[in-house]
């Protein structure tokens, strides 16, 4: 029994999955769907050796989402393994759901651009920040009242060490100039991104993400081997549009998720261009291997 987990955005590098396109004709094909679908040549884009598109927020996106699901589908089809639970990390969760076909993998490559463009749109570029806080047992500490505070929010619960907070620039640098003040031994780090995700200031276009979803084919019923980054539990199908769109500005709650597949006693295998989510594994005693390359695959599977 098998769980994939995928991670999301910042995991992109160029040249991500060349390997896999080279070696596997079914990558070829799906990167070939993926770029028609969003009238971007994919592979131009990420094989690039330094295109700044990549980390544009609505190229990012369908970048790693199809990166992920090519791995995906030559686990499928060459070693004949298929998992019964999946979760991913923000963007990564939109993979979960095309891999267990809650939506057609076309559809969703063209539902996290509209996404991504949504995201990098609704603040202007220098007037958000986010910033991860490093500390072993964060939650005991007084953070969370710091944050509220200076008027910023929690945008993700990583892991037992690690969270992110997200807001306006003044919101962030105010919390995180009193949490190095009043919390001894923390690490706290200006992430390097180009809008305050999982913030209330993603709240203005949840509508419009709402609407351009909902014009797509869900199906609900395949939901229930998903977890939701925004409850932090497994998708139910009365629920699940709701609270995809509510995740766009809500905290993923990574470490409820990680229990919960934990839990399940399932294999569980990171696929995608980076490993992210094994150290956050590693924080609640789960060793979880990766695959980010052929060689990864082979080690995995062979």
């Amino acid at each position: 029994m098998y769980a994939f987990v995928f991670p999301g955005q910042g995991s992109q590098r160029p040249g991500m999955a060349k390997d896999f396109y080279d070696e596997y004709a079914t990558v070829r094909a799906l990167f070939e769907d993926a770029s028609a679908a969003i009238d971007v040549d994919l592979a131009a884009l990420i094989f690039a050796e330094d295109d700044p598109k990549l980390n544009l927020t609505e190229f990012t996106q369908p970048a790693i989402l199809t990166v992920e699901m090519a791995m995906v589908k030559v686990i499928e089809q060459e070693y004949s393994k298929t998992a019964d639970y999946f979760a991913g990390h923000s963007l990564g969760e939109y993979t979960a759901l095309a891999a267990a076909g809650v939506v057609d993998f076309v559809d969703a490559v063209k539902i996290v651009r509209k996404r991504g463009n949504l995201m990098q749109v609704a603040v202007p570029e220098g007037t958000g920040a986010m910033a991860a806080l490093i500390l072993e047992k964060i939650e005991s500490t007084s953070y969370r009242e710091i944050v509220a505070k200076h008027d910023a929010d929690v945008a993700n619960i990583n892991s037992a060490d690690q969270v992110v907070i997200s807001g306006a620039k003044a919101a962030v640098e105010g919390a995180v100039a009193e949490i190095r003040e009043k919390i001894e031994g923390i690490n706290a780090v200006f992430l390097n991104v180009s809008a305050p995700f999982h913030s209330r200031m993603m709240a203005p276009i949840e509508d419009e993400f709402r609407s351009y979803l909902t014009s797509f084919t869900i199906r609900p019923e395949h939901s229930a081997k998903v977890l939701s980054n925004f409850s932090g539990t497994f998708h139910r199908p009365d629920t699940l549009i709701d609270h995809l769109v509510r995740q766009i500005s809500g905290s993923v709650r990574w470490i409820e998720n990680m229990q919960a597949l934990i839990d399940t006693k399932a294999s569980i295998l990171e696929v995608g261009p980076n490993r992210p989510l094994g150290k956050f594994f590693s924080t609640l005693g789960a060793e979880v291997p990766s695959v980010l390359n052929v060689k990864g695959l082979k080690k995995a599977f062979g």
